[in-house]
């Protein structure tokens, strides 16, 4: 299942452009614009606004990977053809998640290209908190993995991929920005959204509640998906 689902990726744009315009929009806004987040301006090393900006980017892309996963097999009818199959609902759904996850850490794995021109450019060089760099890489990984399920999720909904990717949005905003908005006085409230418990890992203290709480969502939309794709 996760080697279909890497072809179908690979096989099509949809891979290659995913990973393009992810490097292609954080590279532009780190070195490119002139903005609050070019590295270049900053005036000090270090890589707060990539990992500042990949979580909107992740909202999006992951979005838009994850759309068709279980929209087209409703589309095409193929999902029935899955069913019948000697594999279970968890393993397609398993499978699914897994080629996803892997499509996302390949679009990772260039942007250590940033960690080394930052590193390059501290005075002195590598004057850069490996720690927090190192926390910030987990916490993208553990993100990317809620808003994965998050995204299947969506796709059980319709056949049509665009309501899907929609549906995603939604859901990933709220629970990764709105608590954060409400809670602006309340630590309780921003507690609840994925925003602060990233923050956290970002710090390059690997806490375990927070590590619990994305492996909560995680498996919460894992649980829900089952339920979608047995009512299909």
């Amino acid at each position: 299942m996760i080697k279909k689902e890497l072809q179908i990726f690979f096989a099509t744009p949809i891979g290659y452009l995913v990973i393009a315009l992810f490097l292609v929009f954080n590279s532009l806004f780190l070195f490119v614009f002139k903005t609050d987040f070019n590295i270049l301006n900053a005036g000090f090393a270090d890589l707060n606004a990539f990992f500042y900006l990949t979580p909107w980017t992740f909202i999006f892309i992951i979005s838009a990977i994850t759309m068709r996963s279980f929209s087209d097999e409703i589309q095409t009818g193929t999902i029935e053809i899955l069913k019948t199959k000697p594999i279970t609902n968890w393993q397609i759904i398993f499978g699914k998640y897994v080629a996803s996850l892997i499509l996302i850490c390949i679009a990772l794995v260039p942007t250590l290209i940033y960690f080394f021109t930052v590193y390059k450019l501290g005075n002195p060089i590598g004057n850069i908190d490996f720690a927090s760099t190192l926390g910030s890489y987990i916490g993208l990984l553990f993100l990317a993995s809620a808003f994965i399920t998050i995204g299947l999720f969506s796709s059980t909904f319709s056949n049509n991929q665009i309501v899907s990717f929609l549906i995603a949005n939604c859901i990933s905003f709220a629970l990764y920005y709105v608590f954060e908005l409400l809670g602006t006085s309340n630590i309780t409230i921003r507690k609840l959204g994925m925003h602060q418990h990233f923050q956290n890992i970002s710090k390059g203290i690997i806490d375990t509640r927070d590590l619990i709480y994305f492996l909560s969502i995680t498996i919460f939309f894992f649980l829900m998906t089952k339920i979608r794709v047995e009512k299909i």
